[in-house]
């Protein structure tokens, strides 16, 4: 009898595993996505890749999964970029890929 219970808790604790993979890997495709519909690039393949998982404390001071991901964009359809991001607890935390274009104004000289 208690093997059935831990198979269960085993069970249960895949399933949770799975969920959180799957949110966090959504999460970061709509992240991805808004990046390069702001920056005015090409989202390429449609999709994010999970390349890292660390333990890490969040700001609680609690351990919880720090994912990272990364995705590709193109600025005219014939180049390619790789950006990444990574997220912690459901929160970006790290961005590295397109961003807004942007004027500073200059000073009368």
């Amino acid at each position: 009898m208690p093997s059935v219970i831990l198979l269960m808790i085993a069970g249960a604790a895949v399933v949770a595993w799975w969920n959180a993979s799957r949110a966090a890997a959504e999460r970061a495709e709509v992240l991805g996505r808004d990046a390069c519909a702001a920056a005015d690039v090409q989202w390429l393949d449609q999709s994010v890749h999970a390349n890292g998982l660390r333990l890490r404390r969040g700001e609680d001071g609690w351990l919880g999964f720090e994912r990272s991901f990364r995705f590709e964009y193109s600025h005219d359809g014939t180049d390619r970029h790789v950006g990444r991001l990574v997220l912690r607890q459901g929160r970006l935390v790290s961005f590295v890929g397109p961003v807004a274009p942007s004027v500073t104004p200059l000073g009368p000289h």
